[in-house]
């Protein structure tokens, strides 16, 4: 899947995800990011999620990635959660067993990420990316 984002100084090309699938919701509300979510959702798939699926060599599914303030309040999501902002995705290799691999590679990458969690003992992981800098969390909810 190629997805090819224009802006008016760059172009910028995804091979694995896209903005659409970074912004699906099954919540029936419109969930359109604004210009700063879209720019951190680029730089969360160019600087984390590509080079994920690249290290893991199998598709991962997207389960969540950018959520407005109603979609976030109708899915139960953190009231500061990075969502809001277009710098986190949950993300699921299809299995908590899968999950806890992909989880185990990702931390001992290089991979650059603000956060990354285990939720629910690896029913999907929570991977984020700040360009303002990023603490490597690694937590267990």
């Amino acid at each position: 899947m190629i997805a090819k984002k224009v802006t008016s100084k760059n172009i910028t090309i995804m091979k694995y995800f896209t903005l659409q699938e970074l912004t699906r919701t099954g919540t029936n509300l419109q969930n359109v990011p604004d210009a700063q979510a879209e720019k951190n959702l680029i730089a969360l798939i160019e600087k984390v999620l590509e080079p994920i699926r690249i290290l893991w060599g199998t598709p991962i599914k997207i389960n969540s990635g950018f959520r407005n303030i109603a979609v976030n309040k109708a899915v139960g999501g953190a009231v500061n959660s990075q969502h809001l902002k277009g710098q986190a995705a949950d993300i699921t290799a299809g299995s908590p067993a899968e999950n806890k691999k992909l989880f185990d590679l990702i931390s001992k990458s290089g991979i650059v990420f603000d956060q990354l969690i285990d939720e629910q003992k690896y029913k999907w992981l929570h991977i984020s990316f700040n360009e303002n800098g990023n603490r490597k969390q690694i937590l267990h909810l």
